[in-house]
């Protein structure tokens, strides 16, 4: 009976294991350099979004992810509004190999964390009084394996830290 309850608690203690712990917004960021003249114009927008993540190991088996999402709106060649918001988590993830750790980190806790960006990002932009910004979702694991792909052309490996 020991012998099945220690063999029980070690494969618990091996076993894989992910838990969110906490998310935040990390940094938020909302300019309109037109106001309020913009507000005057045909609304004609167009749209850049630019995407990042990155982690950082804390304590023991945590990791801070954050993602970055920076949207810069155009009117014509003007610039109507520039947002950023830094959404992070903190993740419990322990008993990992390194292939399966580098994409928990960069396409799976990056997954859970944009809804809560892009709910942070048009809220950010309503309250500036621009009409709401949907963005459509983001397949990370789609991002993620391009960015293997670059990393094994180039000769780099994929590092966790």
């Amino acid at each position: 009976m020991t012998d099945q309850q220690n063999t029980a608690a070690s494969e618990e203690e091996t076993a894989p294991q992910f838990s969110l712990q906490r998310i935040y917004v990390r940094d938020l960021s909302f300019e309109a350099p037109k106001s309020p003249a913009i507000f005057r114009q045909q609304w004609e927008p167009s749209v850049g979004l630019d995407l990042n993540t990155r982690q950082k190991a804390l304590e023991s088996d945590f990791h801070e992810v954050v993602l970055t999402l920076s949207v810069t709106v155009k009117n014509g060649d003007e610039v109507a509004f520039i947002a950023e918001v830094q959404q992070a988590g903190i993740f419990l993830i322990k008993n990992l190999d390194d292939a399966s750790m580098s994409h928990t980190l960069g396409a799976f806790c990056p997954n859970i964390l944009f809804p809560y960006a892009r709910e942070t990002l048009d809220s950010l932009v309503t309250r500036g009084s621009f009409p709401a910004l949907m963005l459509a979702p983001v397949n990370f694991d789609a991002l993620y394996a391009q960015e293997l792909q670059r990393m094994q052309a180039a000769g780099e490996t994929p590092t966790v830290q």
